[in-house]
């Protein structure tokens, strides 16, 4: 646990009381604060209470009195499509508000560190789509090289709840725009942004809200290291915000649509191979092709930036290279879940948008394609270009017949559920073909989440099996 800083004898509200606000609870408490936990949930309330945590009803009329911050889950809006009513409260009684990873940032170096022989590091990735696999990825390659590290954020452990950091280490975080949009503090050494795409509209009022509350990770705290991919716009312009020339290598840009040139630092990926460029010049090449954990373009760009923070962090790239080929991926993201008769099942769950989707279609030949559940604005419109590779589409879901009009000449079976299209493409499935789960829809209308989205396929495919 990492205690936090600044708020000896105060008292703090905490809001949301799920996996992120408890940690953050225990860590103020850790720190000498006075938590004062609610949640509009009875149970989510019992167990905070269960767990020795104070309940405080911010509710009530005179909340507010005497409390020093608010800390907010990352689930719950402060602005935009509107602001929740306590957090609105909190604004209007002039009580600052942050989110534990604000906290982290302001708690995690200690008085400890003097005694260290290389300070600990902190590595924070955002980005549209691959910050969960580039994260775990980078933490592998620093694993498997005997550097001490730990992983956390939106993936693995909550911010607050690892370990004070050794000497040396390396923190590893996945960041959302839900909790950089918010967080008072916001400073990495090594910062990452994978790329961009249209998701969470709503909650950041546009698209240019959307680009902002990932920007604020490089503008806060200015990062020692920028790793940014350059492939859409705002990425370009990100990068350009940051470098104060050409030959400045404290950004290094990320491609995967094109060669990169000039003077400064590249890594990009053509045709399957990696490519890191300096000084105008090629200082190394690895051929992502045999990387099983690591099919199709997108996750090229993945392996590019991971690549380009262990190369900042002093690793050469043979060993990097080395370590691509032990990293088996994660669930319900490109993850092989069975092969038999020639046929591999995938489970890419976790492609919720149609980005995504589109990077998953395009890593395979011969597809039977799962698609479906609670689209998004423009179902899969802009994914008919991509679809090349599906010999038929199997439609699951609440936006399951609005996806069949939107498939064009693609061969289709509605399914609605999960069971039926499994089973269904495991009738229709040749030697060569994959089958494919990328719904390009969230999993609201059948599953809590795409975790639960693609467990329920993975259990349905082993059985088959």
């Amino acid at each position: 646990m990492i205690p936090v800083q600044g708020y000896e004898t105060r008292k703090v509200a905490v809001l949301g009381l799920g996996r992120s606000g408890l940690a953050t609870a225990a860590a103020l408490r850790a720190g000498g604060a006075d938590a004062l936990c609610w949640d509009d949930s009875a149970e989510a309330r019992a167990a905070a209470e269960a767990a020795g945590h104070t309940i405080h009803d911010l509710t009530r009329g005179n909340a507010w009195e005497g409390v020093d911050a608010l800390i907010v889950s990352p689930g719950i809006p402060h602005l935009y499509p509107e602001p929740n009513k306590l957090i609105a409260r909190a604004m209007d009684a002039g009580v600052p508000v942050d989110n534990d990873i604000g906290l982290f940032f302001h708690s995690f170096a200690t008085g400890e560190w003097d005694e260290f022989e290389v300070m600990p590091r902190i590595v924070a990735v955002t980005g549209s789509n691959g910050k969960s696999t580039t994260s775990a990825l980078i933490h592998h390659i620093l694993s498997e090289t005997g550097r001490a590290t730990q992983l956390a954020g939106n993936i693995g452990r909550g911010v607050l709840d690892i370990d004070p950091a050794h000497d040396g280490e390396v923190v590893v975080l996945e960041l959302s725009s839900y909790q950089t949009d918010l967080a008072r503090a916001l400073t990495p050494d090594v910062a990452v942004f994978t790329n961009l795409s249209p998701d969470h509209l709503d909650r950041h009022g546009g698209m240019g809200g959307y680009f902002a509350a990932k920007r604020r990770l490089f503008a806060e705290g200015g990062p020692d290291r920028a790793v940014i991919g350059v492939d859409e716009a705002e990425g370009v312009f990100l990068a350009g915000q940051l470098a104060e020339g050409a030959t400045d290598d404290r950004v290094i840009r990320v491609s995967v649509d094109r060669k990169l040139t000039g003077p400064g630092w590249q890594v990009f990926a053509r045709k399957g191979y990696l490519s890191e460029y300096r000084k105008g010049r090629q200082v190394a090449s690895i051929d992502l092709r045999g990387v099983k954990g690591l099919p199709g373009s997108h996750n090229h760009q993945n392996a590019c930036c991971a690549y380009a923070v262990c190369r900042t962090l002093g690793l050469a790239p043979r060993v990097i290279e080395q370590a691509f080929h032990s990293f088996k991926g994660l669930p319900h993201r490109s993850q092989i879940v069975g092969e038999a008769g020639g046929v591999t099942w995938v489970n890419d769950s976790k492609a919720t948008n149609v980005d995504a989707a589109t990077a998953a279609l395009q890593a395979f030949d011969r597809i039977r394609w799962i698609g479906g559940g609670l689209g998004k604005d423009g179902g899969i419109e802009d994914l008919a270009p991509h679809l090349g590779a599906v010999v038929k589409a199997y439609l699951i879901g609440h936006s399951a017949r609005d996806f069949a009009l939107q498939l064009g000449d693609v061969p289709h079976q509605i399914c609605e559920t999960m069971a039926a299209a499994v089973a269904a493409a495991a009738k229709d499935a040749e030697a060569g073909d994959t089958v494919l789960l990328a719904p390009a829809a969230a999993s609201f209308d059948q599953y809590p989440n795409f975790e639960k989205r693609g467990e329920d396929f993975t259990r349905l495919v082993q059985n088959l099996l």
